[in-house]
């Protein structure tokens, strides 16, 4: 499947180039010129990144980013802007913005910084609406951090890595301090509690998320 560019550029030239170059590249752009056709795309298609232009129409790249983060959007964002005081760059990044590129740049610079930032957000873990970051062990639900304990870090890390298989008892049991089917229960209990995780008991077997 396609990774999903939602690229906001009022620039009819650059927007082309950018397009072009991504696509040829396997990327699924879908460029808009304004802030509030930005908006209005984001509530029907869910996008792997955000290349926003800040000086645009209706709703500046800023104001935009904002609104989106508020609504706890956490799309991977890199801006493109003309602006260089570090006011603009301070605000983008306190807005939550996840690079920034100075105009003008070399089309090609832009590509290797949306490679990089796919390619860590292509190597979380997604299931409904957790993210896992394997390499960090961060879990976030709906884009906030959910610290988890170290027994229930250990049971979602097993579960996670193998979704739609059935894990034997006696390998979740080697998570626990002190191993017991009553520990178990009362531990799995407890992680479904707090992440919303589907763990189904298969009798006699051992415990399964789909």
């Amino acid at each position: 499947m396609k990774n999903k560019i939602l690229l906001l550029e009022d620039d009819l030239l650059l927007s082309q180039t950018l397009c072009e170059l991504l696509e040829s590249e396997g990327y699924e752009v879908t460029p808009v010129m304004s802030g509030n056709e930005a908006i209005d795309i984001t509530f029907d298609v869910r996008f792997d990144l955000y290349i926003f232009d800040i000086n645009v129409p209706d709703i500046n790249g800023l104001e935009l980013l904002k609104s989106l983060r508020d609504a706890d959007d956490t799309t991977p964002t890199i801006f493109i802007s003309a602006l260089v005081d570090l006011n603009s760059i301070s605000q983008a990044f306190e807005r939550g913005a996840d690079d920034y590129i100075k105009k003008p740049f070399f089309p090609e610079e832009l590509l290797i910084r949306v490679n990089a930032k796919l390619a860590v957000k292509n190597s979380k873990l997604l299931y409904n609406d957790l993210e896992y970051n394997p390499q960090t062990k961060t879990l976030k639900k709906n884009g906030h951090i959910l610290p988890l304990g170290e027994v229930q870090e250990r049971l979602f890390e097993l579960f996670i890595h193998n979704t739609g298989q059935i894990l034997d008892k006696d390998i979740l049991m080697e998570c626990l301090e002190k191993p017991s089917p009553t520990a178990l229960r009362v531990a799995l209990t407890k992680l479904k509690q707090t992440t919303g995780l589907n763990i189904k008991n298969i009798r006699g077997i051992g415990y399964a998320i789909e």
